[in-house]
């Protein structure tokens, strides 16, 4: 007799965590990329600096993008094939983007903790996709 588990009651269709999943990869990546690329074109092309100028704001509101998506994402994935170090790895890397949205912002230990956060939490998600489609079963969703 298999014992029941209430964090299964949150699995999706398959369909539903795949983009779920993708959204919550594309995050990770974009926070990584406007991290790394965006303040070298700035520090570059001067006159760019004027026409994008990003609102400390901004990262605030992807940290409250990132992390419901990450966790829905993660925590369907835990219930559809039971590891737990995504969920883990995940978590740390949100923890490590937080840290560099809401502690270090605007120093220079903000940029290196934010793609430290960033990279662990996109590898969370490559992990999770792995283990899902790997335990998947024919669905039909």
């Amino acid at each position: 007799m298999t014992k029941s588990k209430p964090w299964r009651a949150a699995i999706g269709t398959a369909r539903s965590i795949d983009w779920m999943e993708r959204a919550a990869l594309f995050g990770s990546v974009a926070c990584m990329v406007h991290c790394l690329i965006l303040p070298l074109i700035i520090a570059a092309l001067p006159a760019l600096g004027t026409v994008l100028a990003i609102p400390e704001s901004f990262h605030v509101w992807i940290l409250g993008f990132a992390v419901p998506a990450a966790a829905l994402a993660l925590i369907q994935g835990r219930a559809r094939h039971g590891e737990r170090y995504p969920l883990w790895l995940g978590g740390v890397g949100i923890a490590w983007l937080a840290i560099g949205a809401l502690v270090l912002g605007g120093t220079m230990a903000e940029t290196p903790v934010t793609v430290v956060g960033s990279l662990l939490l996109a590898a969370a998600h490559i992990a999770n996709w792995r283990l899902r489609h790997a335990a998947a079963t024919p669905c039909s969703g």
